[in-house]
C-alpha cells in the first residue's frame, strides 16, 4: 500500500492463454484461506461459474486481519480529501490493490471487478470509491451499509444483542500477530439462548463477559445515538464519487436477517446522487443465499423454482462477463429486479419504491388502520376513545421464535408467527379474507399513536401473510426437500422491524416519552416484495419485545448500555385507534 503496509493477497490465474483475461477481487475480513499453495474450494460456490469463465481470482486480507499487516479499524471511515500517503482508507487499499494487479498479474485484460458479501460486501462499496480507471464493474451484495439505522448491530437505534455479542465475542478479539486462525467467540454452554441472556440480565454483564480487549464492543457502548462516529462510517455519504465509468449492481435478499437495509438502501443512495450505470437485484433469500443455496425455500415458505441458480446465472454473471469481457448483454437485467414471494414471480421495475413500474402498473401508498374487534381496515376509524393495550413486562419478554436455540439462525425472518399471536402482550389486527390478489413492492410504514405509563418503551410491528386453514403445498419436490410442517392457517412473517421509542423524532437524540401522555411513533419498516394471494388474510402484530434477538428496553430513560436491573421496569402500552388518533400501517400495493 502507499503507505508501506503489505496486505496478504491470493491470486488464482487461469492457465488458459489464449486471451488475457479479466479479474475479479473480493476483499475481505474473514480470511482468504487456505494459505500457501493449497487451493481455495470455489466449487462449493457460484465463484465456479468465474473458474469457468476464465477470470483471474484475487481474494485479500484487508488491513489489520489474520496475514495483512497494519492495524484493522472496523467500517474505517472514508477520507474525501487525502492529502499525504498516510491519509490511507478501505477505497485508498482497494485503488492500490487493483493498481498493483494491473501492473503485475501476467495475462490481466487490464478491467477490475469486485464483489463481496456482507462486510466483504462494504469493502466492495469501498473498491467503488477508490475511483481507479482499471475498476469497470462492482457488485456489494448485502454491504455493511450503516451499523446504527438497520444493519446488523442495530435498528433505528434498538440494539440487535444475539448478533453483536455472537460475533464480536470472536471477530473482536485483538490479533498481536500475523495469523491464520480464526478466534474462537464466547461459548454460552446452552441450547437455550432465550434463557441464557435473560439470565444474563444486562448488557453490562455482557460487557464484563466480553472482557476489556474488544476495542468495537466498548466503541458500541459508548456511542448510543446516531453520532459522528456512526456517521462517518456510513459509505452512502460519499456515493457521489463513483465514478461514471464504474457500474454497480447491488444485491441483497428480503429475508435477509443482516443486511437487508444496507442494500436497499446503498442502491437508493446511488441512485439519488451518483451518476452511474446502478442496478438491483432482491430476492426471497436469506444472508448470502443467492451465492450458497439452491433458493428453494426459507424454511417452511416454498418458492418454487431455485431462485438462487436463476441470479447467479441471469444477473450477476451476465452483468460482470458484459463489463469485463465485453461478452453477451445485459438487456435482460432491467433497472429493479425482485422476486415476489407469494405468487413466486420475478418482477421488474424500471426504479424501486417509485410510482412507475416497467409495465406501466402503479404502486398506491395504502392506509391500512387498525380497528375495533382486532381489525384491519381500508377505512379510517369513525369512533372515539378506541384502543387495545398490554403488559409490556422486561422480565417475560416476547420470543422472536418460538422453538429453542443457541444461534439466531435465518428462519426467523419467514417463521410462523402462531406462537407470538398467542401471548396477552401481542396485539394482532387481521384483515377479512382477501377477494383478489395484494401485490405489495416498496417501503412500509408503520404510524402508530401510544400511550405508555414509563417514559421509554420499543415497538415491533411485523406484517404477516395469514394462510387459509386448509392450506397445503401440492408440489411434491417440496414435500422431498423440506420437513413437513402444519401449513394450515401458517402466519408467515413478510416484515418485522422494531424502532427504540426514544429515537422516534430523530436517531440523533433521544427524548422520553411522559407517562400517560398520547405520542406518535412513526418509521419505516425495510421494503418488501410479496403478493398476498386471494383466499389469505393480512395481518399486523404489535409488541413491545423480540428477546433475545433485540435488547431488552428498561422501559425507563437511563442509559441502555449500562442500566442496572432496578432499572428494568414494567410498562402498560396502549395502541390508540380512534378517529383523531388513527393508528395505520402504510403498504405499498401495487395496482
Amino acid at each position: 500500500m502507499r503507505d508501506g503496509v503489505k496486505l496478504y493477497t491470493a491470486i488464482y490465474t487461469p492457465t488458459d492463454k489464449s486471451e488475457k483475461h479479466p479479474i475479479l477481487i473480493c476483499r475481505t475480513p474473514y480470511s482468504c484461506s487456505p494459505y500457501g499453495q493449497a487451493f481455495r474450494p470455489m466449487w462449493y460456490s457460484h465463484w465456479m461459474n468465474y473458474l469457468r469463465e476464465h477470470y483471474i481470482i484475487v481474494v485479500q486480507d484487508v488491513r489489520g486481519r489474520f496475514m495483512s499487516e497494519g492495524k484493522f479499524v472496523d467500517v474505517r471511515p472514508f477520507i474525501e480529501h487525502k492529502r499525504n500517503k498516510t491519509d490511507i482508507d478501505e477505497a485508498s487499499d482497494a485503488y492500490d490493490t487493483i493498481d498493483w494487479l494491473i501492473k503485475n498479474t501476467t495475462n490481466n485484460n487490464g478491467k477490475v471487478g469486485a464483489f463481496g458479501i456482507s462486510y466483504p460486501g462494504f469493502y466492495a462499496t469501498m473498491c467503488a470509491l477508490s475511483g481507479h480507471p482499471a475498476l469497470k464493474a462492482v457488485s456489494p451484495q448485502a454491504p455493511v451499509t450503516d451499523w446504527f439505522s438497520g444493519d446488523d448491530f442495530h435498528h433505528n437505534g434498538a440494539f440487535m444483542l444475539m448478533d453483536a455479542f455472537g460475533f464480536y465475542s470472536g471477530f473482536g478479539k485483538p490479533r498481536p500477530a500475523l495469523t491464520t486462525k480464526f478466534a474462537s467467540g464466547y461459548n454460552l454452554h446452552t441450547q437455550d439462548a432465550y434463557n441464557k441472556y435473560l439470565n444474563i440480565n444486562t448488557i453490562d454483564s455482557l460487557s464484563k463477559l466480553m472482557g476489556d480487549s474488544v476495542e468495537f464492543w466498548k466503541e458500541l457502548c459508548n456511542h448510543p445515538n446516531y453520532d459522528s462516529f456512526w456517521q462517518a462510517r456510513n459509505p452512502r455519504n460519499f456515493v457521489h464519487l463513483i465514478p461514471k465509468s464504474c457500474a454497480t449492481l447491488v444485491v441483497g435478499g428480503f429475508f435477509d436477517a443482516e443486511d437487508c437495509y444496507g442494500a436497499i438502501n446503498l442502491y437508493k443512495a446511488i441512485e439519488a446522487h451518483a451518476h452511474n450505470d446502478n442496478r438491483l437485484v432482491l430476492g426471497p433469500w436469506a444472508h448470502g443465499y443467492w451465492a450458497r443455496d439452491s433458493g428453494l425455500h426459507l424454511g417452511n415458505v416454498w418458492f418454487g423454482t431455485a431462485t438462487s441458480l436463476y441470479y447467479q446465472t441471469h444477473f450477476e454473471l451476465p452483468f460482470f462477463n458484459y463489463h469485463l469481457k465485453a461478452k453477451g448483454e445485459i438487456g435482460d437485467i432491467k433497472e429493479c429486479n425482485t422476486f415476489s414471494s407469494g405468487d413466486n414471480n420475478w418482477k421488474s421495475f424500471n426504479r424501486w419504491a417509485d410510482t412507475s413500474t416497467a409495465t406501466l402498473q402503479h404502486i398506491t401508498y395504502t392506509n391500512m388502520y387498525f380497528d375495533v374487534h382486532n381489525s384491519l381496515s381500508l377505512q379510517q376509524p369513525q369512533i372515539y376513545g378506541a384502543y387495545d393495550y398490554y403488559l409490556s413486562d422486561p422480565a417475560k419478554p416476547v420470543p422472536y421464535i418460538a422453538e429453542i436455540s443457541a444461534s439466531r439462525g435465518n428462519n426467523y425472518m419467514t417463521d410462523d408467527q402462531r406462537f407470538a399471536s398467542k401471548r396477552p402482550d401481542v396485539l394482532c389486527y387481521e384483515s377479512p379474507v382477501l377477494e383478489k390478489d395484494m401485490a405489495l413492492a416498496g417501503p412500509l410504514m408503520a404510524n402508530l399513536f401510544v400511550n405508555i405509563s414509563t417514559t421509554d418503551a420499543d415497538f415491533v410491528v411485523k406484517l404477516i401473510d395469514v394462510f387459509p386453514d386448509d392450506f397445503e403445498y401440492t408440489d411434491s419436490s417440496y414435500a422431498a426437500r423440506t420437513k413437513k410442517y402444519p401449513m394450515g392457517g401458517y402466519q408467515m412473517l413478510v416484515r418485522g422491524e422494531v424502532m427504540r421509542g426514544r429515537y422516534r423524532r430523530s436517531l440523533t437524540q433521544t427524548i422520553p416519552f411522559v407517562p400517560d401522555e398520547i405520542s406518535e411513533v412513526s418509521y419505516s419498516l425495510p421494503d418488501v416484495c410479496h403478493t398476498f394471494k386471494k383466499g389469505h388474510r393480512i395481518m399486523v402484530q404489535i409488541q413491545s419485545s423480540w428477546f433475545p434477538l433485540v435488547d431488552r428496553n428498561p422501559q425507563n430513560f437511563v442509559d441502555i448500555y449500562h442500566a442496572k436491573p432496578e432499572d428494568f421496569k414494567k410498562t402498560t402500552i396502549a395502541i390508540i385507534h380512534d378517529r383523531d388518533h388513527p393508528s395505520k400501517i402504510v403498504l405499498p400495493i401495487i395496482q
